[in-house]
């Protein structure tokens, strides 16, 4: 078993604030054997973090956290940036017409873009993945509802730090069965459903002041394109 943090942000991100290279050497530190950076509408550190990952030996995954129309998804083992604002639908086309998978973050929690809300279930259950265990959720009842949808419909199921400060990469681990390690081993398996999860609450204090951070940065950059 392989294990992978799926769901990470560097400060390509809008509320991210450390660059790969801590995030892939925090990876690297805590056990992990893959990393994908997933930034919020783009791509280039993911590429940045694909690209150093070797060094430190991890297996990079290029990823990205999409804004649909819908709400959030993932995309990994993808080339090429997919636009915002698509629909659900149109969104999981883009990632699968570039080989990719399409797996779905938090999709219960409607104050994080979760997608539930706003597409039926038949249109949730046609994602690769659900994400049942994100660590920043507070209360765990959107996991335990992610987990339970997995579960009746059948699909693979995975985990993710969703850190967006790098001493919180690898806090939540999908553990995935491949067959080798390489990207499109770990990405056939957790398609297949060769994952379990693993991972620990972010503590709340923390978690708070990721957020906070986020928008005092989302406030300077702001800022900064107005001069």
């Amino acid at each position: 078993m392989l294990s992978v943090e799926l769901h990470c942000h560097s400060e390509l991100s809008h509320d991210g604030r450390d660059p790969v290279d801590l995030l892939v050497e925090q990876a690297a530190a805590v056990g992990m054997d893959a990393i994908a950076v997933t930034d919020h509408d783009a791509i280039q550190a993911s590429k940045d973090a694909a690209a150093l990952a070797g060094e430190y030996g991890l297996v990079g995954i290029v990823a990205m956290e999409v804004t649909s129309a819908a709400g959030h998804v993932l995309a990994l083992g993808i080339e090429e940036e997919i636009p915002p604002g698509l629909s659900y639908d149109e969104t999981l086309e883009r990632i699968h017409e570039q080989g990719g998978i399409a797996i779905v973050p938090h999709p219960f929690q409607s104050s994080r873009h979760g997608v539930a809300a706003h597409i039926t279930d038949e249109q949730l259950a046609s994602a690769d993945a659900i994400e049942v265990y994100n660590s920043r959720l507070l209360t765990g009842r959107s996991n335990r509802q992610a987990e339970r949808f997995a579960t009746a419909h059948g699909l693979p199921k995975t985990a993710g730090s969703d850190a967006h400060i790098s001493e919180m990469v690898g806090q939540a681990v999908t553990e995935v069965g491949a067959e080798e390690r390489s990207v499109e081993a770990i990405l056939d398996a957790i398609a297949d459903g060769r994952t379990s999860v693993v991972g620990q609450k972010t503590p709340w204090r923390i978690s708070f002041r990721q957020a906070a951070g986020g928008v005092k940065r989302r406030l300077q950059r702001g800022a900064r394109e107005l001069f």
